[in-house]
């Protein structure tokens, strides 16, 4: 931690100056002039470093440490740049993001996304999450699903990578969504922040802070504790959440670095409802005694050597438990079943980056994963069982595992007339075990397998830089998604004894333009397919016998557009601490299935596909003493279902909902910040989350406030 290690120069020539706080090179000068012999030169910089400031604000480097990024589609969200997020307010944490598409809850226990209609958001199966280049599923492979976020104070920023994901850090599809923390304080040996937030609903958040860097150490501990009553009976949750990070500074070439995450969730699941409910009283609860509890501990060592100024070799290595308790009744409480599943995990990367001829680079390096995870459910007569009770009737008991491994290697070419190439090629074994030892819904049939499955993967991107501050990108890249333990084993059914299917396959079509042409301005269009082929489904052979199959194909293609404008640029002498910040982003979406072997699939259009994502915002902001921003979010109608049709009275659409939300912070004599905000700004009643079995929606948030304050120091 502190400051960041040297830049290494991707020209092969001096590096640029590289701030402390984010690692990435200063802004230069177009043509810095330098003396030489009592005549002026001009130097001219690399066409990627022109107006580096903005372009950082809104893209990664072209090779961001040990990854190359270059050719492939990213955005970059600045967190310091917008007003403090609250609660469980996703929606602000996501809306700089295009295409991305929430489906919302109104407590915190899961996230979900989906994007180009690539799978059914629920627990974001089909998006990977990533918090420091780190998965954060419950299991990385096997179990993909999200029970955890960072909670918004700690982060700096967020990073949204597309087509080409899948080679830098392995499945799912696309995109991967990584959230990066808050790296310790350089300026300062000790510095800190307290912030208390109450509102609607019996909210109160509590954030405490300290980070500092003292000689070759740097350090930050942080926590965190929110509840709230939630809008609707049972909907009570709480939270806490706990981050250390601490770095050493070996020599001015080495770093080593710990980071510890801690975090634990309480709630109550108020519960989904049918569309008549809904229309009737959005405001019920279903499930009146339902609960889930979540803890998660996690550790990540990390060593980083810049052998050179050429050279660098990082190799991190991660452990950590987390578990997922529910007791589910009904809405009736007579009885419950305690579903109790526990996720152990230790994984490992290593990666080297080579520079080499005249802006040319090399990345090799491997990833291990493996992961022990039991499940048990029982049958429990007290319908309010507290969350450690295992006594009752045995319903599913089985042990499951992974072990996943990868290698692979990327190379950026430079060429004459700010031409890149860049190909990419990775290896990937997958072995995932399920062991059942009790299943009620098939006793005589408990599954007892191994499956091991291995993908290649291969991608090329061609670029060109432009002008001042313009690039065009193409990108051709592969990806799959795994097999999960719910593929081969679960307590819902009885699998066949020919069940094998196969990983489900991608392939990305993406070609664009984005530029940076001015201080404060930024643009990024692009065009894009994605074919997906061997999607996985469950078929029933009989009455108690299912199957997972290889049962179609689907295709995406669209356009994605980005703009941003710091509209006080236009007047920088006079305003440079100020800024009014317009943005706004759109996703145009075809997704339809081409292939099928289910009677009249083909030309429907997958669930959670709308044909437009539309978000758009404005931010006044003054530097360290105000920010407030209006930010709307608009989504069109989508189908819940592959199937295109309705479910128990659920319209086969979700209808399109457009949502907008405040906020803002402003600080008084440098260190007192006042904290305000309305969620759902015009208290719009919709919904955008249909569970897929039996047509049950959950309502969104309405309208909500909060107001607080906090000291820095």
């Amino acid at each position: 931690m502190g400051a960041s290690l040297p830049a290494l120069a991707l020209d092969g020539d001096a590096a640029p100056p590289v701030d402390d706080d984010t690692g990435k090179p200063t802004e230069q000068p177009t043509n810095p002039p330098a003396k030489s012999g009592g005549s002026q030169v001009l130097i001219q910089a690399p066409p990627w470093l022109y107006n580096a400031k903005t372009r950082y604000a809104h893209t990664l480097p072209e090779v961001d440490g040990p990854i190359i990024t270059v050719t492939k589609k990213t955005t970059v969200v600045e967190l310091d740049a917008q007003p403090t997020i609250i609660d469980n307010n996703q929606r602000e944490l996501t809306d700089r993001l295009p295409g991305l598409v929430l489906a919302e809850q109104q407590n915190p226990t899961q996230l979900n996304l989906s994007y180009r209609g690539l799978g059914n958001p629920q627990e974001s199966e089909y998006v990977l999450l990533m918090q420091d280049a780190i998965p954060i599923e419950l299991d990385w492979i096997g179990f993909p699903t999200v029970y955890y976020l960072p909670v918004p104070q700690t982060l700096a920023s967020v990073q949204m990578i597309r087509a080409g994901s899948g080679l830098l850090y392995g499945p799912e599809p696309q995109p991967v969504i990584n959230f990066v923390s808050r790296a310790p304080d350089p300026t300062r040996t000790l510095g800190g922040s307290t912030e208390q937030v109450g509102g609607d609903h019996g909210l109160f958040s509590s954030f405490n802070s300290v980070s500092g860097t003292s000689g070759d150490f740097g350090y930050l501990a942080d926590y965190a504790h929110r509840q709230s009553d939630g809008q609707r009976d049972n909907g009570a949750y709480t939270l806490d959440s706990g981050d250390l990070r601490i770095g050493w500074r070996i020599d001015p070439r080495q770093k080593l670095s710990l980071d510890v995450h801690l975090y634990s969730l309480e709630s109550g699941l108020a519960g989904l409802m049918s569309h008549d409910q809904f229309v009737t009283d959005n405001q019920q609860t279903t499930t009146p005694a339902d609960r889930l509890w979540t803890n998660r501990y996690m550790g990540v060592l990390s060593y980083e050597n810049a052998f050179t100024d050429k050279t660098l070799f990082t190799q991190r290595l991660w452990t950590g438990f987390q578990d997922l308790v529910t007791r589910s009744d009904g809405a009736t409480p007579t009885s419950a079943t305690m579903s109790d599943q526990t996720f152990h995990y230790f994984g490992l990367d290593g990666r080297l980056l080579q520079r080499w001829g005249k802006g040319n680079a090399l990345t090799v390096g491997y990833t291990w994963y493996d992961s022990h995870s039991p499940y048990n459910e029982f049958l429990n007569p007290n319908p309010y069982a507290p969350r450690d009770d295992r006594s009752g009737v045995p319903f599913y008991r089985s042990d499951r595992s992974t072990h996943y491994g990868a290698v692979f290697a990327e190379n950026v070419f430079r060429f004459a007339h700010r031409i890149h190439l860049v190909t990419s090629a990775r290896y990937e074994i997958e072995e995932l075990g399920t062991q059942e030892f009790v299943a009620l819904l098939h006793p005589t049939n408990l599954v007892d397998r191994t499956y091991r499955k291995s993908v290649p993967l291969f991608g090329i991107g061609l670029g060109n830089d432009f002008g001042h501050g313009n690039e065009t990108y193409l990108n051709v890249s592969q990806g799959f998604r795994p097999l999960r333990y719910l593929d081969i084993g679960s307590p819902f059914g009885k699998f066949s004894g020919t069940n094998n299917p196969d990983p489900t396959r991608y392939v990305t079509y993406e070609a664009g333009v984005h530029g940076w042409p001015k201080e404060g301005l930024y643009y990024d269009v692009s065009l894009f397919q994605v074919n997906a082929r061997d999607r996985i489904e469950s078929r029933a052979l009989s009455q108690n016998e299912t199957i997972d199959v290889n049962t179609g194909s689907t295709r995406s293609r669209g356009a994605e557009l980005e703009a941003s404008y710091d509209l006080l640029r236009l007047w920088p002498d006079t305003t440079a601490d100020r800024h009014l910040e317009v943005f706004a982003n759109a996703s145009f979406l075809n997704a339809r299935f081409t292939g099928s072997s289910i009677l009249g699939q083909v030309g429907k259009t997958p669930a959670y596909a709308p044909d437009s994502v539309v978000k758009a915002g404005i931010t006044l902001r003054r530097d360290h003493v105000y920010k407030a921003s209006l930010v709307m979010v608009s989504v069109a109608s989508q189908y819940f279902q592959d199937n295109n049709a309705a479910a128990a009275g659920t319209p086969a659409h979700i209808p399109s909902y457009t949502v907008a939300d405040f906020s803002a912070d402003y600080v008084i004599g440098g260190h007192l910040r006042l904290l305000g905000g309305v969620a759902n700004f015009f208290d719009q009643r919709y919904y955008s989350r249909v569970f897929l079995f039996g047509g049950q929606l959950e309502p969104a948030e309405r309208r909500a406030f909060h107001l607080g304050a906090a000291y820095d120091f």
